[in-house]
């Protein structure tokens, strides 16, 4: 589980958006909500690096 208060402090790295990212718990990532890009999370540790991140389909 992460953190809520993680959660607010949190910014995609490729856009740094703000506001925070959202978590997505059914697929276990977040993802952000200015370009859509999402980041796995691994042992309730967020992966936020641009090369682990996938684009939105369209």
């Amino acid at each position: 589980m992460i953190d809520p208060e993680l959660l607010e402090i949190l910014a995609c790295p490729a856009c740094d958006s703000r506001p925070p990212v959202k978590l997505d718990e059914a697929n276990n990532r977040l993802i952000c909500t200015e370009c859509g890009r999402s980041y796995p999370i691994r042992d309730d540790i967020p992966v936020m690096l641009i090369d682990e991140a996938e684009l939105p389909s369209k």
